[in-house]
């Protein structure tokens, strides 16, 4: 276990549905684990509205750029779901609950969500489809967290300050991984750790160094 003596969080812009997250989300989870005193802050992006996509061949070839950048290999369910059009909205309602109400699960949340939807191809869009996820978890959210076509009011509010992040840092590129210590904000560049995301512990760790 690293520690450090300055306050610290972790800022996680990201898409549950979004493959380059669900590469970068390894990334959160090395420093959690090196850092487990840095606040996380996991801010769903809620990008995907189930009304606009991208055509499948686009789809097709970002799916192969993450897995010549990340080294892996996407599984056959998860890609037969690109000829559907994304909906994140439910994803966004339960991940904005868990990080407010139970931030401690959030991450394990997270983990397990995007293993249902790349590895498993769940699409998860309807409230069933996250029961066995909860259960595992032992989650009791509220019903107004079930909703596919539309942001509860927190996924909202959360949205604002994520607007004011994403002016903060002059990009609106998601996933997006900030370093906050002190009063200083460090932009991760998550791509250098995608094929070896174990080598962003000492990237953190020298920033962490510079104000101990």
């Amino acid at each position: 276990m690293t520690t450090h003596k300055v306050p610290a969080q972790l800022f996680f812009l990201y898409d549950s549905h979004c493959p380059w997250s669900y590469v970068a989300t390894k990334l959160v989870n090395e420093i959690h684990n090196a850092f487990p005193d840095i606040t996380l802050n996991l801010w769903h992006t809620a990008f995907f509205d189930g009304k606009h996509d991208e055509p499948t061949q686009n789809k097709l070839n970002e799916i192969k750029a993450v897995e010549q950048q990340a080294n892996i290999h996407f599984s056959s369910p998860y890609l037969k779901l690109l000829e559907q059009n994304k909906n994140s909205i439910l994803a966004a309602n339960l991940m904005t609950w868990a990080q407010h109400k139970t931030p401690n699960l959030a991450l394990p949340l997270l983990n397990a969500l995007q293993k249902a939807h790349f590895e498993q191809g769940n699409p998860i869009t309807h409230p069933s489809e996250l029961a066995t996820t909860i259960a595992d978890l032992k989650l009791s959210p509220p019903t107004k967290v079930f909703k596919s076509d539309k942001l509860s009011k927190d996924a909202m509010m959360q949205l604002e300050e994520i607007y004011a992040l994403q002016d903060l840092i002059n990009t609106e590129a998601i996933p997006a991984l900030l370093l906050a210590i002190d009063d200083q904000l460090i932009l991760l560049n998550h791509n250098f750790y995608l094929s070896e995301p174990k080598a962003i512990v000492e990237a953190v760790q020298l920033e962490l160094n510079k104000y101990t």
